[in-house]
C-alpha cells in the first residue's frame, strides 16, 4: 500500500509540475466568445483562470407608465419588455465597470404571448437582443438559452432574463 501511495503522489507531482511549467503568462488573459459564422449567439465562452464572474439576477421589464402596472399592455409586448431589460442590464453592468460585451451567458424565459396564440415571441426578443449584442459598437455575442415558461410574477410580463458576465484580470 505504501508503495502504491508513493507512486500515486509521484505521478501527481509530475503532472502538477508539467501543468505549472507551461508558459501561461505568454497568453493574454481575455474572455473568449467563440461563435460560428453567421450565428447570433456564441457557441461557447472561455473564461480564463483568475477572471471575475458576475451573476445578474433575472430581471423583468419596467412598466411603460409607472402609474399603470395592472392594464393588459402595461409592460408592452415582448420586444418592448426585452428592450427595457437590456437597458437596465447595461446600466447595472456599467455600475460594476462592465459592459454588454462582458456578458458570457444569457438565460431567457419567455411566456406565451396571448396575442400570438400562446406562443413565445422569440422574434420580438431577438429584435431587442440585436440592438445590444453583435453590433458594430459591441460585437461580442453571449451564449444563450431560451425557454417558454407558464408565467411570471405579473400576468402582463412576457419575458425575464438573467445573465452571467466575466472580466479577465
Amino acid at each position: 500500500m505504501t508503495t502504491l501511495s508513493v507512486l500515486r503522489f509521484s505521478h501527481f507531482g509530475i503532472a502538477m509540475a508539467a501543468l505549472t511549467s507551461f508558459p501561461l503568462a505568454a497568453h493574454a488573459a481575455t474572455v473568449e466568445h467563440k461563435q460560428a459564422p453567421g450565428a447570433m449567439i456564441a457557441s461557447a465562452a472561455v473564461v480564463p483562470p483568475g477572471s471575475s464572474i458576475y451573476f445578474l439576477s433575472g430581471a423583468t421589464g419596467a412598466p411603460i407608465d409607472p402609474k399603470d402596472v395592472e392594464s393588459p399592455g402595461a409592460f408592452g409586448d415582448t420586444e418592448a419588455q426585452a428592450m427595457s431589460i437590456f437597458t437596465k442590464m447595461k446600466a447595472q453592468l456599467a455600475e460594476m465597470g462592465l459592459g454588454m460585451g462582458d456578458v458570457v451567458k444569457l438565460t431567457v424565459f419567455l411566456v406565451g404571448d396571448p396575442v400570438l396564440g400562446g406562443k413565445m415571441d422569440r422574434d420580438g426578443m431577438t429584435r431587442a437582443y440585436k440592438k445590444f449584442f453583435g453590433t458594430a459598437e459591441q460585437p461580442n455575442l453571449p451564449t444563450r438559452s431560451a425557454f417558454q415558461i407558464a408565467g411570471l410574477a405579473r400576468p402582463q410580463q412576457l419575458i425575464e432574463i438573467e445573465a452571467i458576465a466575466a472580466k479577465a484580470p
